[in-house]
């Protein structure tokens, strides 16, 4: 890497990815410099990440609070701007370097097409873009010779494993999963889980909907599809292994039988790293992993029967065309109901399986298409749900 820093736009800044790469930033100020921030609607929090890091721009997307930021941000001479048009512009700035897409759902996808076709290599945290997109997105990354580093912990595993290993064939996959806070529960048992328990994770510290995603393990199912398109596999050759440990973040196995796992402590800062660092690995003063702290590391299989949301991924995956961006509106509208207190647990899985199955498929679906299939499912899981 050269001695030059590189300038990082951060779309989500405010969220728990963008919080926790400007800390990996302000511990490398030589190596790192903002040159963007972006937050939806946390105003005071992006305002107090601007003034300590001096980025050239910050974008509000809740348009009512650009004043607020505009005035707050003028006496340090940060440009301001506001919208969702202006999020997906900003990215597009020569200044930019990479971009770390911390976006939460499908908010990421625009800009981060926007910033491929600016020719910008992306830290991609937002696991949905490659989800409802990734033939799409996969391919511009290849036309405008784009590099998509992944920021996820299992998908940075698998790029850390295949370090010196490209030329040589992937078998299969083994994407490792905490089993969140309900593994080994029953059907029955989740029947009746609060909205407190599905937001204690046992490892990990996330953002409220990826929590979410991660008690139904519908998380893990995103990162199944992701993982096809990152990794150039075919849906059989991916598969899902509980790890209550979380220390080995996913292995990969070869054609001779041979298997590479990248182990460390649950930590996002790590892969954050990674990948606004690499090919180098600069030093971090994360705490280090101490073998006689877990003496066993365990793995179980997962309860497909159960854990629902998992199934329909892995079935979605197989399907392809328009039924994963449609898994993943349903999923993000499913999940804003049961955060917001409006329907149970297992409704979640009930109102995904229920939109897809409302909606026709598109094989080799345009740009267009993931656009008006992500509004009309977003649409039928509403009244699914009776939201107006």
């Amino acid at each position: 890497m050269s001695s030059q820093k590189r300038n990082i736009a951060i779309l989500g800044s405010t969220g728990s990815i963008g919080t926790q790469a400007l800390e990996v930033i302000a511990a490398n100020p030589d190596r790192f410099a903002v040159e963007v921030l972006t937050a939806q609607s946390n105003a005071d929090l992006l305002i107090q990440q601007a003034l300590q890091f001096k980025p050239n721009c910050a974008v509000i997307g809740d348009e009512s609070k650009y004043n607020l930021v505009k005035d707050a941000l003028w006496a340090a001479d940060i440009k301001v701007f506001a919208g969702k048009e202006a999020l997906a512009q900003v990215v597009e700035a020569e200044s930019i370097d990479i971009v770390l897409t911390a976006l939460v759902g499908f908010a990421g996808l625009e800009p981060t097409i926007r910033a491929i076709k600016a020719g910008k290599h992306i830290a991609l945290a937002n696991k949905e873009t490659l989800v409802v997109a990734g033939e799409l997105v996969t391919a511009l990354a290849k036309e405008h010779a784009v590099n998509i580093y992944p920021v996820d912990s299992e998908h940075s595993a698998i790029f850390q494993c295949m370090a010196g290993e490209w030329h040589n064939p992937i078998e299969k996959i083994y994407l490792t999963a905490s089993g969140g806070p309900f593994r080994g529960k029953s059907h029955e048992e989740l029947a009746n889980v609060t909205k407190a328990q599905a937001l204690k994770h046992p490892n990990w510290s996330m953002g409220a909907k990826i929590t979410i995603d991660s008690a139904t393990m519908m998380n893990k199912g995103l990162e199944v599809i992701e993982a096809r398109w990152l990794f150039h596999l075919r849906p059989e050759q991916i598969d899902v292994i509980v790890h209550p440990q979380s220390i080995i973040h996913s292995i990969v196995q070869f054609t001779d039988g041979s298997m590479k796992a990248q182990m460390g402590l649950p930590d996002m800062k790590l892969p954050i790293q990674y990948a606004i660092a690499y090919p180098e690995r600069i030093y971090a003063d994360f705490p280090r992993f101490n073998f006689l702290n877990y003496p066993s590391l365990t793995f179980e299989g997962v309860n497909t029967e159960v854990f629902r949301c998992l199934k329909m991924a892995f079935e979605a995956n197989e399907v392809g065309g328009i039924v994963p961006c449609a898994l993943n509106a349903a999923n993000e509208v499913a999940v804003d109901a049961f955060l917001h207190d409006r329907i149970h647990f297992l409704d979640i899985p009930m109102v995904i399986e229920s939109t897809i199955s409302s909606i026709a498929n598109i094989q080799n679906p345009q740009l267009d298409d993931y656009f008006g299939v992500d509004e009309l499912a977003r649409k039928i899981a509403c009244e699914k749900l009776s939201i107006r």
